[in-house]
């Protein structure tokens, strides 16, 4: 089957955390067959901070950010089979939307892939003209990258005929264990981009650990933290390029995942983060959230905060040999259930099982 699939960007992580999750799922597609052309806007400086050249598993189509080109690659929906409209491409997101439901083939599987649905559902709870609720009745599937039982409940209460949950996960061949190096050695680390939505659960988390814990390094990566008055003994990075991220996750001894504030609250949705850390063998502090033991045991192979009081307390009592032995059985957890291969399984089944469907309906 061919995909045209218009996202934020598969070339650049750039201000774009959905980048490897793109990554992985399509690169096992394409190995299963799949003829997948990802479209993505020239916007954001993406372009300028690539991670990756384009791939040989998928053709990139970067477009200039305007309304007209943007309405010249829809055309291109005509010719898939599956036509995908990811959330927060950032320019032109409603009219992205309307674009695949219009010019799509009436055969075409249309699909609204969103990658922060809690949020999504908060703004259509809102807004009952909302563009994602005015679409929902004339998609095929929406998925999400988590939400769990809740998100898929509200979604369908929204009329969405389907709606499934296909979680982040590891790709072994781009995040595995390195050797440490210097730059990046710390007590704990953190690595996000400082959002509206995530900076207060960073004070609470990181913030806090570190002030309580003066005698000890704490390393903060991402965009966005330069002007943001932290304790000196926060030494801050900038943005990390994915080729860095084995360095960065396997130097520290601990890292810090915090999830954002949409996604905290209706639990079930691991970051990309959570896992490339398991990938790594790293030693994950994670804040609480529900689900969580759908992915890693607490205790065993993720230790779990409720505050920045429980983080200073974990990184006082990690020491090397605990903080690998929970590195090392996240890593066994991962490779075992949750990799990129076992979701693109669970994809491959869905669309495959989608188009029967049809095809029954159409001979009954």
């Amino acid at each position: 089957m061919k995909i045209a699939f218009y996202g934020s960007s598969l070339l650049s992580s750039y201000w774009n955390g959905a980048a490897t999750y793109y990554r992985g799922l399509l690169r096992d597609l394409a190995g299963r067959g799949y003829d997948i052309c990802f479209y993505e806007p020239d916007a954001f400086d993406r372009q300028q901070h690539r991670d990756i050249d384009p791939p040989d598993w998928a053709r990139v189509v970067v477009y200039p950010a305007t309304i007209g080109a943007a309405r010249e690659v829809l055309e291109d929906a005509a010719s898939a089979d599956v036509v995908i409209k990811a959330s927060g491409v950032g320019v032109f997101d409603d009219e992205l939307l309307d674009g695949i439901i219009a010019n799509a083939r009436p055969d075409a599987i249309r699909i609204f892939w969103d990658v922060d649905a809690a949020a999504t559902l908060d703004e259509m709870r809102a807004a009952p003209n909302h563009p994602v609720r005015r679409a929902l009745p004339k998609l095929d599937l929406v998925l999400t990258y988590g939400g769990g039982p809740p998100v898929v409940a509200a979604c369908r209460g929204f009329g969405a005929a389907h709606c499934i949950p296909i979680y982040n996960a590891l790709d072994p061949a781009t995040h595995f264990p390195a050797p440490p190096e210097d730059r990046f050695a710390a007590d704990l680390a953190f690595l996000g981009n400082r959002l509206p939505d995530r900076e207060a659960r960073v004070e609470r988390f990181f913030v806090d650990a570190a002030s309580r814990l003066p005698e000890r390094r704490f390393l903060i990566g991402g965009n966005g933290w330069e002007s943001k008055a932290m304790p000196a003994n926060i030494r801050r990075l900038g943005h990390i390029y994915t080729h860095e991220h084995n360095a960065f996750n396997s130097t520290p001894l601990a890292l810090l995942n915090i999830a954002r504030d949409s996604m905290a609250n209706v639990g079930f949705s691991p970051a990309t983060r959570v896992f490339e850390a398991a990938g790594a063998a790293a030693c994950l502090i994670t804040d609480e959230w529900e689900g969580i033991e759908m992915f890693l045991k607490p205790g065993e192979e993720v230790l779990i905060a409720r505050d920045g009081a429980d983080v200073a307390d974990h990184v006082r009592a990690l020491t090397p040999s605990r903080a690998k032995a929970i590195g090392q059985a996240a890593l066994r957890r991962v490779l075992a259930e949750h990799t990129y291969a076992l979701r693109g399984a669970q994809l491959d089944a869905i669309l495959r099982a989608h188009v029967k469907r049809r095809r029954e309906r159409s001979a009954a």
